[in-house]
């Protein structure tokens, strides 16, 4: 995801500062998200994938398609919540199942499922990138496709 980013903002011509100034923090920290040193909070990958308008699927390295029609620039908290109970059962995970896979609290997926908090970015890709669905479709910004090949 990391190399990703770094093409994508050299590709659009653009430094450090000015990505930064687009998610309203200072250059170094967009430096240390640029160099893997921690997570970048889902709000500025949202940010970043309207900036340089591709899909949270492409900037996760999860497939090569920049971009998904009709794909909403919010996430839907809803389609969120449902998506991922439906996401949890079709692989016949319990939430305590799921939370032991993600190394979290039963607590937090039920969060997650409630709707009361939006799924971590961690939790999103490694959920995305082990059961091959799609980000963009588990945060209700698409409708299809859902899973990944």
């Amino acid at each position: 995801m990391y190399r990703r980013l770094r093409y994508l903002r050299e590709t659009n011509n653009l430094v450090q500062q000015e990505v930064a100034d687009k998610l309203n923090i200072v250059k170094s920290q967009y430096c240390i998200y640029e160099t893997e040193r921690v997570t970048i909070p889902i709000k500025h990958l949202l940010v970043l994938a309207e900036l340089y308008d591709v899909s949270l699927d492409y900037i996760f390295e999860l497939n090569d398609l920049k971009k998904y029609k009709n794909e909403a620039k919010k996430i839907n908290k809803d389609k969120m919540k449902s998506r991922l109970k439906e996401f949890r059962k079709e692989n016949k995970l319990t939430q305590k199942d799921l939370a032991s896979i993600l190394n979290t609290t039963f607590s937090t997926i039920s969060s997650y499922e409630c709707g009361i908090n939006i799924i971590s970015t961690n939790f999103l890709y490694a959920i995305c990138k082990k059961y091959h669905i799609s980000a963009d479709y588990l945060l209700g910004l698409i409708d299809t496709p859902k899973k990944l090949k």
